[in-house]
């Protein structure tokens, strides 16, 4: 509820309910707690608040009849909660608004990276894992991978990523993935600015009036913002964060943080096992 500076308005509280009496007849009936606690009269002694107490009783008492004769009602208000309705995860939390599957897309095990190309550690893990990953699994045919964006360290977080999907539509995204993090020097420090993303997309031979194009059309802003949704629904609060998936089983091993290597050997090799 807002809270209204008049001096028409009196609020008290009787056994744990909230009442005003108003002399307004448009009242807010939304209240939120915060407020209602403001409103709600707090006196550290016993004494001073019987008096209070019988001040408002004696006011409820004999005041109703004034009150009915105007227009005004005596308003009842009480706090409510609203109901949090749960989050609903499916596959498609893990699967929609990624980039093209890498590796064999009938791959026993799914790997989903939510990442940001900004990200110190989503780079320690390109630099220190991922190429081993992709060549004794993914090159295999074991393995399958999937790169979600989750832009949370700033604006070029989100040009970058918005440029490997218009890279992706030349059928090189995860090359502009890859030129990416070989060019990281930190976070919003300039190395992924507009004029960056561009020299990248030179550099791996795309079609630049195409790249172009679909930049300034920003087509794929929405598949960005959908896959940060998704990733909020998960509840990751920092990235990398990896997601193994089992096909057969339909088992879900969740990785934080720039883990070693030995770390997804461990969880392939028991999927595949089982």
């Amino acid at each position: 509820m807002e809270a209204k500076d008049s001096n028409k308005d009196f609020t008290f509280s009787i056994e744990g309910k909230e009442y005003t009496i108003s002399e307004k007849n448009n009242i807010n009936k939304n209240s939120t707690k915060e407020t209602a606690k403001k409103q709600t009269l707090h006196v550290p002694s016993l004494t001073i608040g019987a008096i209070i107490s019988g001040i408002c009783i004696a006011i409820v008492v004999f005041g109703i009849g004034d009150l009915s004769e105007s227009s005004a009602p005596l308003v009842e208000k009480q706090l409510t909660e609203e109901e949090i309705k749960p989050v609903q995860i499916t596959m498609d939390t893990f699967f929609e608004n990624g980039s093209p599957i890498l590796g064999n897309p009938n791959a026993e095990i799914t790997v989903i990276e939510f990442g940001d190309y900004q990200c110190h550690f989503c780079n320690v893990h390109f630099q220190n894992t991922e190429h081993k990953i992709f060549d004794e699994y993914v090159m295999t045919g074991k393995v399958n991978v999937i790169f979600k964006d989750y832009t949370i360290i700033g604006q070029d977080s989100v040009g970058a990523a918005h440029a490997a999907h218009c890279a992706s539509e030349q059928g090189k995204f995860w090359e502009y993935h890859d030129i990416l993090f070989t060019n990281w020097s930190g976070e919003n420090n300039g190395w992924a600015s507009n004029e960056n993303v561009l020299r990248f997309a030179s550099e791996i031979g795309l079609d630049m009036d195409a790249f172009v194009e679909c930049s300034v059309d920003k087509r794929y802003e929405q598949k960005i913002a959908a896959s940060n949704g998704d990733a909020q629904k998960l509840g990751i609060t920092g990235t990398p964060a990896f997601y193994v998936i089992s096909s057969n089983s339909q088992q879900v091993q969740t990785l934080s943080g720039a883990q070693p290597y030995e770390v997804f050997e461990r969880v392939f090799n028991s999927m595949l096992e089982n």
